[in-house]
């Protein structure tokens, strides 16, 4: 049945990823049951306190830590990881607590031996590797960390993100860096922008529906008195905490949906959505519910509202939009430099409200909620791995993070005519080009709003 699954999938055109757990078992500490390992051979299968071998050491937070310094369990590893790409076909492997993985004897180690066994396996060397960066061990936070070949969750994404919708101060200059896929963290060894997987919400944590709901977790059906899960989650309920029959919150939360997601969407690097985001699951303010497998948790796909019909329209058309805009996925970071045979243009510019380049006074100014990020279509021709252009439109896109309306003027760009609007997030039903704007003029720019612009140039 798996076969079959990951077959019909593939002809689909869509890829299988698994999430694995390599790092403990479920035989939790010392006091647990013993199920398999503990039994077979307690002292190799497990990290123990080197000055009392009775207990574990707890790097992962489960009660044990799986020693994969031992050659029979890194075998173990990767027979299993073999089994699931050779026999099942699977496209690649989700690591949870990746850094466990790559602990060695005297801490992590980004060449350890795990990875490079991953790394010399013909078939493990083929497939999509993506790295949970932490663990709650010493050390345990290696974010930018793992070697050449992993795509990393990008946990300081999801929370700038969230923070600069939330309407924190001084967040544009944290903000413009995530937006490119991060360098500062990812461009050692090689490594491209699609190592920084970015998202908003995952399993762990509020659903993006309940970011916009919940001002606090409500955790009390886990059975430990709300004291689980994460007390920090950046989120803002609009005034309301949960479910609401006002219709100006609603809407408002709906706008930031659709800005979180297309935040996620239009940056660069690889863009990750959780299940049901799309369609405004909510676990009821339940940021760790991992215990529940229940209406918490589940799916449901029958009875969508027809706003969550139109939801899930608005990120349809988000996804092709970037699958049609190669500027929106470059294969190499973006540094603003200056591109040749171009209307002046670098292959990153950043822009003010009033349309000129952002100063440092912009960047620094707290109370900033608004700037532009213009692509260089023409950079193209510089970004293709196999040396062939790749040009597209250059794209203009506005992001407003105010509670107020701003006047935006559109920047001065030699060769353009006009800007057509492809996407605007306060008016999701708005068609492509049904909004133009001449190559000079101003604007107002809605509240909590993301638009974008694409470059029409002048004819000869």
């Amino acid at each position: 049945e798996f076969k079959t699954m990951v077959k019909r999938l593939h002809d689909a055109g869509i890829e299988v990823l698994l999430d694995v757990v390599y790092n403990h078992t479920s035989e939790g500490n010392e006091f647990g049951p013993t199920l398999s390992f503990r039994g077979i051979d307690n002292a190799s299968y497990y990290r123990l306190l080197p000055d009392d071998r009775r207990h574990y050491i707890n790097d992962t937070g489960c009660g044990n830590t799986l020693n994969l310094i031992h050659p029979r369990v890194l075998q173990m590893v990767m027979d299993s990881l073999r089994y699931w790409v050779n026999e099942m076909h699977v496209d690649g492997f989700r690591f949870d607590l990746a850094v466990t993985l790559g602990r060695e004897v005297y801490g992590y180690d980004r060449g350890g031996g795990f990875f490079d066994a991953i790394r010399q396996d013909p078939a493990m060397s083929r497939v999509k590797i993506i790295a949970e960066p932490w663990d709650i061990g010493p050390g345990g936070y290696q974010l930018g960390g793992f070697p050449a070949g992993t795509a990393e969750w990008n946990d300081r994404f999801r929370d700038t993100v969230r923070r600069f919708w939330c309407g924190h101060d001084g967040m544009l200059g944290q903000l413009a860096p995530n937006l490119l896929a991060s360098s500062d963290l990812f461009e050692h060894d090689c490594r491209r922008p699609w190592a920084s997987v970015n998202y908003v919400a995952s399993h762990d944590g509020f659903p993006l529906a309940d970011l916009v709901s919940y001002n606090d977790r409500h955790n009390e059906a886990n059975g430990e008195d709300n004291r689980d899960g994460h007390p920090s989650n950046f989120s803002y309920n609009h005034g309301v905490e949960g479910p609401t029959d006002n219709v100006d919150i609603r809407q408002i939360r709906l706008r930031q949906r659709r800005n979180m997601l297309a935040t996620v969407l239009l940056a660069q690097g690889t863009p990750m959505l959780l299940a049901g985001d799309e369609f405004g699951r909510s676990q009821g303010g339940n940021n760790n519910a991992y215990c529940q497998d229940n209406e918490i948790n589940w799916l449901n796909w029958e009875d969508i509202p027809a706003e969550e019909q139109e939801f899930m329209d608005f990120v349809r058309r988000l996804i092709n939009l970037r699958q049609e805009h190669p500027v929106l996925r470059r294969t190499r970071f973006l540094h603003g430099l200056q591109i040749s045979k171009t209307n002046g243009l670098r292959d990153i510019d950043w822009i003010s409200p009033g349309g000129g380049a952002m100063s440092d006074y912009h960047w620094q100014e707290p109370k900033a909620r608004c700037l532009g990020m213009l692509l260089a279509g023409d950079a193209g021709e510089y970004f293709t791995p196999d040396g062939y252009p790749e040009t597209d439109d250059t794209l203009l896109i506005i992001l407003n993070a105010g509670h107020m309306t701003i006047p935006f003027s559109m920047p001065t760009v030699r060769g353009a005519a006009q800007w057509r609007c492809l996407l605007d997030t306060s008016r999701p039903q708005l068609a492509p080009g049904e909004f133009l704007l001449e190559k000079d003029d101003d604007f107002q720019m809605e509240p909590w709003t993301i638009m974008i612009f694409a470059m029409v140039v002048t004819s000869n």
